[in-house]
Protein backbone atom coordinates (compact mmCIF):
# COMPACT_ATOMS: atom_id res chain seq x y z
CA UNK A 1 0.00 0.00 0.00
CA UNK A 2 2.48 2.79 0.62
CA UNK A 3 4.06 1.68 -2.85
CA UNK A 4 0.98 1.67 -4.48
CA UNK A 5 -0.13 4.97 -3.20
CA UNK A 6 2.60 7.01 -1.35
CA UNK A 7 -0.12 8.56 0.55
CA UNK A 8 0.73 9.22 4.33
CA UNK A 9 -3.37 8.57 4.43
CA UNK A 10 -3.67 5.72 3.26
CA UNK A 11 -0.55 2.86 4.16
CA UNK A 12 -2.50 -0.31 5.22
CA UNK A 13 -6.07 -2.15 4.76
CA UNK A 14 -7.61 -3.50 7.45
CA UNK A 15 -8.92 -6.45 5.20
CA UNK A 16 -6.93 -8.16 3.12
CA UNK A 17 -5.35 -11.49 1.87
CA UNK A 18 -2.77 -13.24 -0.24
CA UNK A 19 -4.40 -12.45 -3.48
CA UNK A 20 -4.97 -8.76 -3.25
CA UNK A 21 -1.36 -8.47 -1.97
CA UNK A 22 -0.08 -9.85 -5.02
CA UNK A 23 -2.25 -7.43 -7.10
CA UNK A 24 -1.40 -4.54 -5.08
CA UNK A 25 2.37 -5.14 -5.81
CA UNK A 26 1.81 -5.30 -9.44
CA UNK A 27 3.65 -4.04 -12.35
CA UNK A 28 5.00 -3.52 -15.50
CA UNK A 29 7.77 -5.42 -16.71
CA UNK A 30 10.08 -5.05 -19.32
CA UNK A 31 13.48 -6.79 -18.70
CA UNK A 32 13.27 -10.40 -18.67
CA UNK A 33 15.49 -13.24 -17.80
CA UNK A 34 16.83 -15.59 -20.36
CA UNK A 35 14.51 -17.99 -19.36
CA UNK A 36 11.31 -20.03 -21.13
CA UNK A 37 7.62 -19.59 -20.24
CA UNK A 38 6.89 -23.39 -20.71
CA UNK A 39 3.91 -25.00 -22.28
CA UNK A 40 2.52 -25.83 -18.34
CA UNK A 41 2.51 -22.26 -17.56
CA UNK A 42 0.50 -20.69 -20.52
CA UNK A 43 -1.85 -23.78 -20.31
CA UNK A 44 -2.69 -22.67 -16.46
CA UNK A 45 -2.52 -19.11 -17.90
CA UNK A 46 -4.97 -19.42 -20.56
CA UNK A 47 -7.12 -21.44 -17.87
CA UNK A 48 -7.17 -18.62 -16.00
CA UNK A 49 -7.56 -16.55 -18.87
CA UNK A 50 -10.58 -18.68 -19.51
CA UNK A 51 -12.21 -18.05 -16.32
CA UNK A 52 -12.74 -14.49 -16.21
CA UNK A 53 -16.28 -13.30 -16.34
CA UNK A 54 -17.98 -13.47 -20.42
CA UNK A 55 -20.89 -11.49 -21.62
CA UNK A 56 -23.73 -13.76 -22.47
CA UNK A 57 -20.66 -16.77 -22.40
CA UNK A 58 -20.17 -15.66 -25.89
CA UNK A 59 -16.37 -15.72 -24.64
CA UNK A 60 -15.60 -13.24 -28.03
CA UNK A 61 -11.97 -13.45 -27.70
CA UNK A 62 -8.78 -15.78 -29.00
CA UNK A 63 -4.99 -15.52 -27.92
CA UNK A 64 -2.17 -15.61 -30.21
CA UNK A 65 0.78 -17.33 -28.26
CA UNK A 66 3.62 -15.92 -29.77
CA UNK A 67 7.87 -17.97 -29.10
CA UNK A 68 9.06 -17.48 -32.57
CA UNK A 69 12.08 -15.28 -32.59
CA UNK A 70 11.82 -14.07 -36.12
CA UNK A 71 8.04 -13.70 -35.26
CA UNK A 72 8.46 -11.51 -32.32
CA UNK A 73 10.65 -9.38 -34.06
CA UNK A 74 8.38 -8.28 -36.85
CA UNK A 75 5.50 -7.78 -34.24
CA UNK A 76 7.74 -5.68 -32.40
CA UNK A 77 8.72 -3.71 -35.06
CA UNK A 78 4.91 -3.07 -36.18
CA UNK A 79 4.02 -2.50 -32.17
CA UNK A 80 6.47 0.73 -32.01
CA UNK A 81 9.62 -0.89 -32.46
CA UNK A 82 9.83 -1.91 -28.60
CA UNK A 83 12.85 -3.88 -28.15
CA UNK A 84 11.05 -5.75 -24.94
CA UNK A 85 8.82 -7.47 -27.63
CA UNK A 86 11.85 -9.34 -29.05
CA UNK A 87 13.77 -10.44 -25.84
CA UNK A 88 10.39 -11.65 -24.03
CA UNK A 89 10.25 -15.27 -24.30
CA UNK A 90 6.60 -15.40 -24.89
CA UNK A 91 4.13 -13.05 -26.73
CA UNK A 92 0.75 -13.23 -26.48
CA UNK A 93 -1.40 -11.10 -28.86
CA UNK A 94 -5.35 -11.19 -27.50
CA UNK A 95 -8.04 -10.44 -29.87
CA UNK A 96 -11.47 -10.06 -30.37
CA UNK A 97 -13.01 -12.41 -31.99
CA UNK A 98 -16.55 -12.32 -32.99
CA UNK A 99 -15.77 -14.81 -36.28
CA UNK A 100 -15.28 -17.56 -34.49
CA UNK A 101 -19.65 -17.07 -33.69
CA UNK A 102 -19.65 -16.40 -37.71
CA UNK A 103 -18.51 -19.36 -38.56
CA UNK A 104 -20.43 -21.39 -36.35
CA UNK A 105 -23.24 -19.22 -37.72
CA UNK A 106 -22.31 -20.03 -41.66
CA UNK A 107 -21.76 -23.35 -41.01
CA UNK A 108 -25.97 -23.64 -39.65
CA UNK A 109 -27.01 -20.86 -42.24
CA UNK A 110 -27.82 -18.90 -39.16
CA UNK A 111 -28.00 -15.10 -38.83
CA UNK A 112 -26.21 -13.23 -36.33
CA UNK A 113 -26.88 -9.54 -37.75
CA UNK A 114 -25.96 -8.10 -33.96
CA UNK A 115 -22.29 -8.57 -34.67
CA UNK A 116 -22.68 -5.40 -36.79
CA UNK A 117 -23.10 -3.61 -34.04
CA UNK A 118 -20.95 -0.96 -32.07
CA UNK A 119 -21.95 -2.68 -28.51
CA UNK A 120 -20.96 -6.17 -30.08
CA UNK A 121 -17.61 -4.72 -30.74
CA UNK A 122 -17.35 -2.99 -27.19
CA UNK A 123 -18.17 -6.74 -26.20
CA UNK A 124 -15.44 -8.04 -27.64
CA UNK A 125 -13.18 -6.09 -26.24
CA UNK A 126 -13.67 -6.03 -22.61
CA UNK A 127 -14.04 -9.77 -23.02
CA UNK A 128 -10.65 -9.79 -24.09
CA UNK A 129 -9.74 -7.28 -21.16
CA UNK A 130 -11.03 -9.45 -18.47
CA UNK A 131 -9.89 -12.61 -19.61
CA UNK A 132 -6.25 -10.83 -20.59
CA UNK A 133 -6.18 -9.48 -16.72
CA UNK A 134 -6.80 -12.61 -15.00
CA UNK A 135 -4.43 -14.02 -17.30
CA UNK A 136 -1.60 -11.54 -15.88
CA UNK A 137 -2.73 -11.97 -12.23
CA UNK A 138 -2.03 -15.74 -12.68
CA UNK A 139 1.28 -15.17 -14.03
CA UNK A 140 2.24 -13.12 -11.56
CA UNK A 141 1.69 -15.76 -8.96
CA UNK A 142 3.93 -18.09 -10.89
CA UNK A 143 6.57 -15.83 -10.87
CA UNK A 144 6.47 -13.77 -13.82
CA UNK A 145 6.37 -10.50 -15.24
CA UNK A 146 4.63 -9.06 -17.88
CA UNK A 147 3.46 -5.89 -19.45
CA UNK A 148 0.34 -5.14 -21.52
CA UNK A 149 1.90 -3.68 -25.48
CA UNK A 150 -1.26 -1.17 -26.52
CA UNK A 151 1.09 -0.44 -29.71
CA UNK A 152 -0.36 -3.82 -31.28
CA UNK A 153 -2.98 -1.46 -32.34
CA UNK A 154 -0.90 1.18 -34.27
CA UNK A 155 -0.80 -1.34 -37.15
CA UNK A 156 -4.04 -3.76 -36.18
CA UNK A 157 -3.74 -4.80 -40.21
CA UNK A 158 -0.32 -5.79 -40.39
CA UNK A 159 -0.64 -7.34 -37.08
CA UNK A 160 -3.52 -9.51 -38.45
CA UNK A 161 -1.76 -10.31 -41.35
CA UNK A 162 1.76 -11.54 -39.37
CA UNK A 163 -0.80 -13.42 -37.28
CA UNK A 164 -3.16 -14.87 -40.09
CA UNK A 165 -6.17 -13.56 -38.16
CA UNK A 166 -9.48 -14.08 -40.02
CA UNK A 167 -12.38 -11.65 -40.82
CA UNK A 168 -13.84 -10.91 -37.35
CA UNK A 169 -10.94 -11.05 -35.24
CA UNK A 170 -9.40 -8.25 -34.40
CA UNK A 171 -6.03 -7.19 -32.26
CA UNK A 172 -6.10 -5.60 -29.10
CA UNK A 173 -3.31 -5.26 -27.05
CA UNK A 174 -0.20 -7.51 -26.50
CA UNK A 175 1.58 -8.97 -23.72
CA UNK A 176 5.17 -9.49 -22.89
CA UNK A 177 5.76 -12.75 -20.45
CA UNK A 178 8.84 -13.44 -18.96
CA UNK A 179 11.02 -14.36 -15.74
CA UNK A 180 11.47 -10.47 -14.85
CA UNK A 181 15.15 -9.50 -14.38
CA UNK A 182 15.54 -8.18 -10.94
CA UNK A 183 17.48 -5.13 -12.57
CA UNK A 184 15.34 -3.47 -14.26
CA UNK A 185 15.06 -0.01 -13.01
CA UNK A 186 11.80 0.24 -11.90
CA UNK A 187 8.53 -0.66 -9.17
CA UNK A 188 5.55 -0.48 -8.38
CA UNK A 189 3.86 3.12 -9.59
CA UNK A 190 1.66 4.81 -7.19
CA UNK A 191 -1.81 5.26 -8.68
CA UNK A 192 -4.41 8.17 -8.16
CA UNK A 193 -6.10 8.43 -4.90
CA UNK A 194 -8.86 6.83 -3.85
CA UNK A 195 -10.76 10.16 -3.42
CA UNK A 196 -9.75 11.11 -7.40
CA UNK A 197 -11.25 7.40 -8.97
CA UNK A 198 -14.04 6.38 -6.37
CA UNK A 199 -17.58 7.97 -5.85
CA UNK A 200 -20.57 7.91 -3.93
CA UNK A 201 -23.65 7.69 -4.52
CA UNK A 202 -22.98 10.32 -7.65
CA UNK A 203 -20.14 11.69 -9.44
CA UNK A 204 -18.30 14.18 -7.49
CA UNK A 205 -15.36 16.29 -9.57
CA UNK A 206 -14.03 17.40 -6.20
CA UNK A 207 -12.16 14.86 -6.33
CA UNK A 208 -9.75 16.06 -8.63
CA UNK A 209 -8.70 18.33 -6.10
CA UNK A 210 -6.47 15.09 -4.84
CA UNK A 211 -4.45 15.27 -8.21
CA UNK A 212 -2.08 18.17 -7.40
CA UNK A 213 -0.38 15.77 -4.44
CA UNK A 214 -0.43 12.85 -6.76
CA UNK A 215 1.17 14.71 -9.27
CA UNK A 216 3.91 15.25 -6.87
CA UNK A 217 4.50 11.84 -5.78
CA UNK A 218 4.32 10.54 -9.06
CA UNK A 219 7.06 12.87 -10.21
CA UNK A 220 8.87 11.77 -7.44
CA UNK A 221 8.66 8.09 -8.37
CA UNK A 222 10.05 8.91 -12.17
CA UNK A 223 12.74 10.60 -10.66
CA UNK A 224 13.67 7.70 -8.57
CA UNK A 225 13.70 5.72 -11.61
CA UNK A 226 15.43 8.08 -13.87
CA UNK A 227 12.64 9.82 -15.71
CA UNK A 228 10.86 13.35 -15.38
CA UNK A 229 7.77 14.85 -15.24
CA UNK A 230 4.34 13.94 -13.21
CA UNK A 231 0.94 12.73 -14.11
CA UNK A 232 -0.95 16.15 -15.14
CA UNK A 233 1.62 16.80 -17.90
CA UNK A 234 2.50 13.14 -19.36
CA UNK A 235 -1.16 12.49 -19.50
CA UNK A 236 -1.58 15.81 -21.63
CA UNK A 237 0.97 15.18 -24.34
CA UNK A 238 -0.32 11.67 -24.37
CA UNK A 239 -3.47 13.15 -25.14
CA UNK A 240 -2.65 16.08 -27.28
CA UNK A 241 -3.34 15.58 -30.83
CA UNK A 242 -3.41 13.19 -33.67
CA UNK A 243 -0.18 12.67 -33.75
CA UNK A 244 0.14 11.00 -29.85
CA UNK A 245 -2.08 8.19 -30.75
CA UNK A 246 0.63 6.88 -33.09
CA UNK A 247 -1.44 6.04 -36.11
CA UNK A 248 -4.65 4.71 -33.82
CA UNK A 249 -7.00 7.66 -35.05
CA UNK A 250 -7.47 5.57 -37.82
CA UNK A 251 -8.74 2.52 -35.17
CA UNK A 252 -12.17 2.54 -37.28
CA UNK A 253 -11.11 2.24 -40.85
CA UNK A 254 -8.87 -0.79 -39.02
CA UNK A 255 -11.82 -2.31 -37.42
CA UNK A 256 -14.12 -2.40 -40.83
CA UNK A 257 -11.82 -3.62 -42.68
CA UNK A 258 -11.26 -6.71 -40.24
CA UNK A 259 -14.84 -7.65 -40.16
CA UNK A 260 -15.98 -5.21 -37.51
CA UNK A 261 -18.82 -2.83 -38.86
CA UNK A 262 -19.45 -0.76 -35.78
CA UNK A 263 -22.70 0.43 -36.70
Amino acid sequence: MRDRYRDPELTSLTRTNPVIELQLAHRSVRAFRDEPVGAAELTTIVAAAQSASTSSNLQAWSVVAVRDRQRRDRLATLAGNQDFIRRAPLFLVWAADLGRIGRLAAARQARVDATEYLESTILGFVDTSLAAQNAVLAAESLGLGAVFVGAIRNDPVGVAAELRLPDGVFPVFGLALGVPDPAEPAGVKPRLPQRAVLHHEVYDPTGDEAIGDYDARLAEYNTEFGRSGGWVDIVLNRLADRDSLKGRHRLREHLQRQGFPSR
